[in-house]
């Protein structure tokens, strides 16, 4: 029975390819794109969990409220760890991880350059259970001049020789380190993205006993079934027994008066939490973040892709119910049930949906590459393909052929045998009702992507020609050029100079988009604790270089020789130091320096915006110490041959180093690179969305307009003209659409002001991106339903009438 229902089916399939070809491309891109968003989805859920025991894994980060400024920061001090475990009989072990700024390794007078290094606490291979190749976790950093590398890293040193037993140099660290243990390369799916291991006992600040100093990812491995929440609990009494003493000593009160006015604490974040559900400062975390709410976006996107595609089955296969009737009444007729009839409609509704299976997974091989650019991902397809997976996809399947065929099959084995013989009957209100509603439900999702669409790409824009306050564009910055030292550098920026087409030079390792150096210092006024400023290190070329506006005072100058306790403020400072009109030549104290506390202010700087448009404007503070690389503005747009001259000079100047550049403002963009990313994949399946509603609506349209055949022959014979009968068949899905409009337009409006929140800096939702919306597509609506009825209204009426 099963072999003939499959016959059947498959030859009314051929009977009308083109009808055949319409719902397996329309449910082909709603299944690839589904899937490839899963793929996406359940690698975003997959961080760190490949970690044994990661649901009893928990990081220590540090939440507060100081004098109105949020601190949220993901490192903390350095005795944390061991106090934790020390004190609370849930923690089974604790671990630290630091990681190694610009680190680099000396092996057979070769120097190899940006590693992925940290130092971690010995037992850190006990609590992370990476996986070994060679050497033992539990004794592989015993020893502090011991080294643990991933495969990959070994393989760039040694080749294939056996890394254990070699010995490397490693910067700052006096004695060769041997390596004792080889580990698989680190996964991508962790935030813990590191090649190179070193011992903590090698950096100096570890065993540091002081609690207001932060610098330490911080980890608890838990004993199974402990409450979170119960011992966050105990960790503000626990904490002030340690740290009330060094607040009275940092800020001159008592750690219950401080804590009067406000918020400061430890807290516990599960591992598994850690890459989608982070807002802690950017430099206090170990990898970049992914975004829970860009999950729940692109889950709904891949539901609502696969409804739209299912509802476009369901559309085609009503639409086209006229030409089955008679075969519904013979079938009738000739004995067959209804439960037979649905058999067989939604056999063939399996038939096609594993046809546009077996087309969506084509599309996916040809896609997921492009779609991995687009996402920062590494997904291959067939690594999800295991036995769960695929029972997965056989269950996925049938859902679909059941969700999607199952109204068509109910509709047609429904008809009445004289009716359906006749090819007479009359849809009833209620399928009317429905049909209407998917199209209400298909043009409510398509409008608001759309609308999505552009307030992201309006928000890009804004950011992209928003004036940040300095000047970003013909800027290079040669981040490495301190590593050949403090001599070379100056000789190097003097030969610079000599170019014609470089303006100006700065040396500073602080620069206000992409990789810098942080420092922020706490600051006091009257004897008091204030709050945190953020202190750049800078030449007196710094503002020219970057085109900061000095609006009082002077800036830095060279042949000035005591400008080590002067200082340059941006307006931000200026105004919660209470500096008053004119700020200049007035003091303020910075507590991390008590031999050169005070600071002179010489100048005030326009604010500018030195960290993301995310955030608000901090207080600043330019301090006169020329360190770290360089920073160059050039004269015109000849940047190549400046390269060139500049690569030439470093050769001489650092023959061992690789020239390595950047330029300002492709670092600028690469911060909203989440951003744009979450733009060019929206619009991507914003038009797919959009081109199977379409299909969808080209279903209802062909409906509408075998319903009416006869109708619209009447009517051209009475002399209506081809406008009116393409009016009078688009009136009621024009209808539909702006009934679609008034649910989706309040909708996509909370939804973006909800996205635009992470902005400090951001466009306001105005009606005109409302109307541009509803115009794209009213426009795409209307191009589709002209393109079969305006087919109709031009047929020859004699065809329609001649059986009357």
């Amino acid at each position: 029975m099963l072999r003939n229902y499959l016959k059947i089916a498959w030859r009314n399939l051929q009977k009308d390819k083109s009808l055949f070809f319409l719902n397996s491309c329309g449910l082909a891109i709603g299944i690839a794109s589904c899937l490839l968003i899963t793929l996406y989805v359940w690698d975003e859920l997959s961080y760190d969990r490949y970690f044994d025991n990661a649901e009893n894994i928990a990081r220590v980060v540090l939440r507060g409220n100081v004098n109105g400024e949020e601190l949220n920061e993901a490192m903390v001090a350095a005795p944390v760890a061991k106090t934790f475990k020390e004190d609370f009989p849930q923690v089974k072990n604790a671990t630290r991880l630091s990681t190694v700024y610009n680190p680099q390794i000396l092996y057979n007078n070769t120097t190899f350059e940006n590693l992925r290094a940290a130092y971690v606490d010995p037992n850190f291979f006990e609590v992370f259970s990476f996986k070994f190749i060679k050497g033992n976790a539990k004794t592989a950093l015993k020893n502090p001049n011991s080294v643990v590398l991933t495969s990959s890293e070994a393989k760039k040193y040694f080749g294939t020789e056996n890394p254990i037993g070699k010995r490397i140099k490693f910067q700052d660290i006096e004695q060769d380190l041997e390596v004792t243990a080889v580990l698989t390369n680190t996964p991508h799916n962790t935030h813990l993205q590191f090649d190179v291991f070193i011992p903590m006992q090698n950096k100096k600040s570890s065993t540091s006993n002081s609690w207001v100093n932060s610098g330490f990812a911080t980890y608890l491995a838990l004993k199974p079934g402990t409450d979170l929440a119960q011992l966050e609990a105990q960790i503000p009494t626990w904490m002030k027994k340690y740290i009330s003493d060094q607040v009275q000593q940092a800020i001159g009160i008592s750690y219950e008066e401080f804590q009067k006015n406000n918020k400061f604490g430890l807290f516990l974040q599960p591992l598994t939490d850690i890459h989608l559900y982070s807002d802690f400062a950017p430099n206090t975390e170990l990898s970049p973040s992914g975004d829970i709410k860009y999950v729940y976006i692109f889950s709904a996107i891949a539901l609502f892709m696969l409804l739209i595609a299912c509802i476009n089955f369901m559309n085609l296969a009503t639409a086209t119910a006229t030409k089955r009737s008679r075969e519904v009444g013979i079938r009738k007729v000739l004995g067959s049930a209804k439960k037979q009839l649905v058999t067989q409609f939604l056999t063939e509704s399996l038939l096609t949906t594993s046809f546009a299976t077996f087309l969506a997974a084509g599309i996916i091989a040809l896609l997921l590459p492009t779609f991995n650019d687009l996402a920062g991902k590494e997904l291959q397809f067939f690594s999800f393909l295991n036995v769960p997976t695929v029972l997965l996809l056989l269950a996925f399947v049938i859902a679909i052929s059941l969700l999607a065929g199952a109204y068509p099959a109910f509709v047609l084995s429904s008809f009445k045998p004289l009716m359906a013989l006749k090819s007479k009957f009359a849809s009833s209100g209620r399928k009317n009702s429905l049909r209407s509603g998917m199209v209400v439900f298909q043009f409510v999702i398509s409008a608001g992507l759309i609308l999505a669409t552009l307030v992201v790409y309006k928000q890009m824009q804004f950011i992209q020609h928003k004036k940040l306050g300095y000047n970003k564009d013909q800027v290079i910055v040669l981040r490495d050029a301190y590593k050949m030292g403090s001599e070379k550098v100056n000789s190097y920026k003097d030969e610079l100079l000599r170019n014609p087409g470089i303006a100006s030079v700065s040396r500073s390792a602080f620069v206000p988009a992409g990789e810098t150096d942080n420092h922020v210092q706490g600051i006091f006024k009257n004897n008091e604790y204030l709050r945190k400023f953020f202190f750049y290190d800078v030449d007196e070329q710094y503002l020219p270089t970057l085109g900061l506006e000095l609006i009082k005072g002077r800036n830095f100058s060279a042949e000035l020789k005591n400008e080590s306790n002067k200082a340059i403020i941006n307006e931000e400072a200026a105004k919660i130091l209470g500096l008053g009109d004119n700020p200049v030549g007035k003091t303020f104290k910075r507590v991390a320096d008590p031999e050169n506390e005070e600071f002179t202010v010489i100048g005030v700087i326009k604010n500018f915006h030195f960290k993301s448009l995310h955030n608000e404007i901090d207080p600043l503070v330019l301090a006169y110490n020329p360190y770290g690389g360089l920073i160059i503005k050039t004269k015109n747009a000849e940047v190549s041959k400046i390269l060139d001259f500049a690569e030439e000079k470093w050769s001489k100047f650092n023959p061992q180093q690789a020239f390595t550049y950047s330029f300002l403002d492709e670092s600028f963009e690469e911060t909203y690179r989440n951003e744009k990313r979450m733009g060019i994949i929206l619009s991507a399946f914003t038009m797919l969305t959009i081109f199977v509603a379409c299909l969808g609506l080209f279903g209802l349209i062909t409906f509408a307009t075998e319903q009416r055949f006869k109708e619209i022959g009447i009517r051209k014979v009475l002399g209506a003209n081809v406008g009116e009968i393409v009016g009078m068949l688009a009136a009621d899905f024009i209808k539909l659409i702006f009934v679609a409009f008034l649910i989706a337009f309040p909708l996509g409006y909370y939804a973006m002001q909800k996205w635009l929140q992470d902005f400090a800096y951001r466009i306001d939702l105005n009606i005109w991106q409302f109307i541009l919306a509803a115009i794209i597509t009213l426009a795409i609506a209307l191009m589709t339903i002209s393109f079969k009825s305006i087919k109709a209204a031009l047929q020859n009426p004699v065809k329609s009438l001649r059986t009357e």
